[in-house]
């Protein structure tokens, strides 16, 4: 096997496999579940490791060289509209093929899922032309972020509240496998068409930026698009008795698939043919190893996608459901969804990578296991609270409003570095599993206490997205304490590992 894609595959298994025990074993002590749906979960599972695998290994060996090379096309332009419609239109089609924002789409039943996908698309574009304009005329993240967010929380008192929490959200998916390695990759050209001492530090923020877009899309939706009588059908399966019947379930499923990654994917494979017909970038073997990345990227999809959808999705959902049913029992989901949460946020591979950074950059003053620890426990305590607003039915304004004061406020007392990091790690925690099987849970809950789907069961993605925003920004507050008194050279060498630091994130 490819070393590369036995990596990829060896952290996909580390992503599912915590979730997948601790099914196993809730199967087994309080919601006993047939063998027929376990086997086509388990079955779901194994298609979640292959297509998480494949779909990683093939968004590195495209959207990433992609993304760099239209980047470092931009940075020679001098027209700066031209440079902000190019953005504008990359994050578009880019995020139409996120994974995570599908699945999302397929659990919201008071918007068709095209209409969705759209909407948080054109957001994401328009709010990643922003960011491009931010690093070129030099503006502050910690100040556009205040003025963003509290535009979009004042235009989400107009809005019917069976939007609020899609919206938010739709702003924790965006920042996925596919969106964020092609929006980084961009500011690495970005990065080099300013020259002063600060251009490093202002090329961060480019996520952060575009996760605010979906937020405020889906909430001007909901002032314009107000379905009526919406009825949430529960994700189920067949009737499953014979191994032939789970590979039916799934079988059945394909066609689906691979018409609809197909669609998806088609935008972005035709930005990367005309970009090569045009600009010449990349070499024969380049593009072959381009072209290669585009398939593993098309079957990794398909098999996630179907993983999800027939093996999953039911599953995690119909758990929830039988908990919240139980009468007493409902309050174990807020343990249990915490249980769920602490193990999540350690299989994510994105945040390990991040927590060894920052103890990089602080040369152990923040070692990474204290990162992760924190982590752990901000992300447990967001899906508690999640499941906690799924039986009391209390608004996601009561957690998220204060959430994000306390973030931006934070942004104006940390390292500049560290804003940066926070915002666009928003979306590292909220990964695949959390959208895959923390929102199909939340949903089965809501459903079992008879609450309403759209107010109560969504708001579990954006919660835990923001736990990154206030944690890292914590330990970044404590780093500034911890060298404000040190010696004028020992805070030279921290400037230069936090340049290094710049230099390899980028990279």
């Amino acid at each position: 096997m490819n070393p590369k894609l036995k990596e990829k595959m060896h952290e996909s298994l580390t992503a599912v496999l915590p979730i997948t025990l601790i099914v196993l074993l809730l199967s087994i002590i309080l919601v006993p579940i047939d063998i027929g749906a376990m086997s086509v979960f388990l079955a779901g599972a194994v298609l979640l490791v292959i297509g998480m695998g494949f779909f990683q290994l093939g968004a590195e060996m495209s959207m990433t060289p992609l993304g760099e090379g239209i980047g470092a096309t931009m940075s020679h332009c001098k027209h700066v509209i031209a440079i902000a419609v190019i953005g504008f239109l990359m994050g578009t089609i880019i995020t139409i093929s996120e994974p995570d924002l599908q699945v999302l789409a397929e659990q919201v039943p008071a918007i068709p899922n095209f209409t969705l996908i759209i909407t948080v698309a054109i957001g994401v574009g328009i709010f990643l032309a922003i960011a491009i304009l931010r690093i070129l005329l030099q503006i502050r993240l910690s100040t556009i972020l205040v003025i963003c967010y509290i535009f979009t929380i004042g235009v989400s008192f107009f809005v019917p509240r069976s939007f609020i929490a899609v919206a938010f959200d739709s702003g924790g998916v965006t920042t996925g496998p596919m969106t964020v390695p092609f929006i980084m990759a961009m500011g690495v050209g970005l990065a080099s068409v300013r020259s002063d001492k600060n251009a490093a530090s202002d090329s961060f923020g480019l996520v952060a930026l575009s996760s605010i877009g979906p937020i405020l899309a889906v909430l001007l939706l909901g002032i314009f698009y107000t379905p009526q009588d919406t009825v949430y059908e529960v994700a189920t399966m067949n009737h499953i008795t014979t191994t032939m019947d789970a590979a039916a379930e799934f079988l059945s499923g394909f066609p689906r698939y691979f018409s609809e990654v197909a669609i998806s994917l088609m935008p972005v494979f035709a930005v990367f043919a005309v970009f090569q017909l045009i600009t010449r970038r990349y070499k024969r073997i380049q593009t072959i190893r381009l072209v290669i990345g585009f398939v593993y990227t098309y079957f990794g999809l398909v098999l996630f996608l179907c993983g999800v959808n027939v093996g999953f999705a039911p599953v995690g959902s119909s758990i929830g459901e039988m908990l919240a049913s139980a009468g007493a029992s409902e309050w174990l989901l807020i343990p249990i969804g915490m249980l769920i949460g602490y193990y999540i946020v350690k299989a994510e591979p994105a945040i390990q990578i991040l927590n060894k950074q920052v103890d990089g950059v602080t040369n152990g003053a923040i070692s990474a296991s204290a990162m992760n620890a924190c982590m752990s426990i901000g992300v447990s305590i967001s899906v508690g609270l999640a499941m906690f607003r799924v039986i009391t039915g209390i608004p996601i304004y009561y957690i998220i409003i204060p959430g994000y004061i306390i973030a931006l406020t934070l942004s104006f007392f940390v390292p500049k570095i560290f804003i940066g990091i926070a915002f666009d790690s928003g979306g590292v925690a909220s990964g695949p599993m959390t959208t895959t099987f923390l929102l199909p849970l939340s949903i089965g809950a809501c459903n079992g206490v008879g609450g309403n789907i759209m107010t109560d069961a969504f708001g579990v993605v954006a919660l835990v997205a923001l736990t990154p925003l206030i944690a890292i920004q914590i330990m970044g507050l404590s780093y500034k304490i911890k060298i404000s008194g040190e010696t004028e050279k020992k805070k030279e060498e921290k400037k230069a590992s936090i340049l290094l630091f710049e230099e390899e994130w980028y990279a």
